[in-house]
């Protein structure tokens, strides 16, 4: 099948490398030049586990192309999906769809054949209606089906959830659009597990699915500091939370909050959302509020740590928002570190395995970037760990703190280190 995929992003790019491997013929469109070539070349823009050898494959195959031509790459295209970012409006908390309708109206300049539009990008409920709207008004002509199709793969697992996803949510009531995303998904073993609904049904399950998880991250921090405080194991209670199948172990691990492109705007969006239509959501309310405490909570904690030290040094391990990604938007790390950077006299050096060019353009020259964990430990007064990469949890503290400074602490933020 010809699939076309606008917009190569965390979204995109691993969607695109996965359908071309089930042995799809996908052209992944994008107005980024340099990028389209980049990627043509077999270079990943992007830090995904196993991204890299599927692009290379999909490349070798020939059933895996880039273009920054939206003619080229929808001609033929039975399924165009749009992959295209929503980000949040800082002013209201709402998802910003100027680049969605931008791709939108230049696709439907370039439909000539009968093709099923999916929108694969996270939208508030009923964009599916002004995205047809909008084709329709632009292109009289045009024969399409606009659906829902959301994406649910985790930043840092997006290859494994793209082969093994737990559901895939359909949202339309067009049978010949269901037929045709059966037969997208038909090469997959074992086969997917499909919901077919309506589009706004569709469209709400996504941001429905994302603040419920975005509240169990913040319940089990909100635990955690219960636990601390009656001398409790938060790990142990969560194990025994996690035990009851009504609840599940998933997204009960303690940490400095939740980031990354999708759980901060989703939130807010679905909050924007409710407000419009005059429904109280006091849970995502209090979750989204509750997160951002939660980095000045980790943040003050570093700086007790060193209360005693007029111009600590602060070491720090992790950028990236969670593990197994290169990802730093809404980071909890970057977070925490501006907010260590604004006391006076306190310096920081920090390291992350691979998300240190993302975090440069968060953090500029306000910190000292080490090449690998252990220069950035040396003389500190105190080690925060930030993110849950594996080779810090496997690190022995006990040889790392010897480079520190005499007395020194470490504070673990993820609770991965041994003691």
């Amino acid at each position: 099948m010809k699939v076309a995929i606008i917009g190569t992003g965390y979204v995109g790019l691993p969607t695109g490398a996965g359908l071309a491997s089930l042995g799809h013929d996908v052209t992944c469109i994008d107005c980024d030049h340099e990028k389209v070539e980049r990627l043509s070349a077999g270079k990943v823009t992007l830090f995904e586990e196993g991204l890299e050898e599927l692009l290379k494959s999909g490349l070798d195959s020939g059933r895996l192309t880039f273009t920054d031509s939206m003619e080229q790459g929808v001609r033929g295209a039975r399924v165009v999906m749009l992959a295209v970012g929503t980000p949040e409006n800082p002013n209201t908390g709402e998802a910003n769809l100027d680049y969605l309708f931008a791709a939108v109206k230049q696709l439907a300049q370039c439909l000539e054949d009968p093709a099923v539009v999916a929108i694969k990008s996270t939208v508030p409920v009923a964009t599916g209606d002004q995205v047809e709207a909008l084709i329709h008004k632009t292109n009289s002509k045009a024969r399409v089906e606009v659906i829902s199709l959301p994406e649910f793969l985790r930043e840092g697992y997006a290859v494994h959830d793209f082969f093994h996803p737990n559901r895939i949510v359909v949202g339309t009531q067009c049978r010949e659009a269901r037929a045709l995303i059966r037969e997208l998904y038909a090469p997959m073993e074992p086969s997917p597990k499909m919901l077919f609904v309506s589009r706004r049904s569709s469209e709400a399950i996504k941001y429905a699915s994302n603040a419920f998880l975005a509240m169990k991250i913040h319940y089990i921090n909100e635990m955690a500091d219960f636990c601390e405080v009656v001398h409790a194991d938060v790990h142990e209670v969560a194990l025994g939370m996690g035990e009851d199948a009504r609840i599940g172990s998933a997204f009960l691990k303690p940490g400095p909050g939740y980031g990354g492109s999708c759980f901060p705007k989703d939130t807010k969006a679905l909050l924007h959302m409710a407000y419009k239509h005059g429904v109280e959501l006091s849970l995502v309310r209090s979750t989204i509020s509750g997160n951002v405490k939660r980095r000045e909570l980790m943040a003050q904690k570093i700086l007790d740590a060193a209360k005693d030290i007029s111009c600590p040094r602060i070491a720090v391990w992790g950028l990236a928002f969670k593990e197994g990604t290169d990802d730093c938007r809404e980071s909890p790390a970057i977070g925490i570190v501006q907010h260590l950077i604004k006391r006076s006299g306190v310096t920081v050096t920090a390291y992350d395995p691979k998300a240190m060019d993302n975090a440069r353009k968060l953090l500029g020259n306000s910190v000292t970037y080490a090449p690998d964990k252990e220069s950035a430990a040396q003389g500190a007064d105190v080690l925060a760990i930030l993110t849950e990469w594996p080779e810090f949890a496997e690190a022995d503290m006990k040889q790392v703190q010897k480079l520190m400074a005499s007395s020194a602490r470490v504070i673990d933020c993820r609770f991965l280190a041994k003691s």
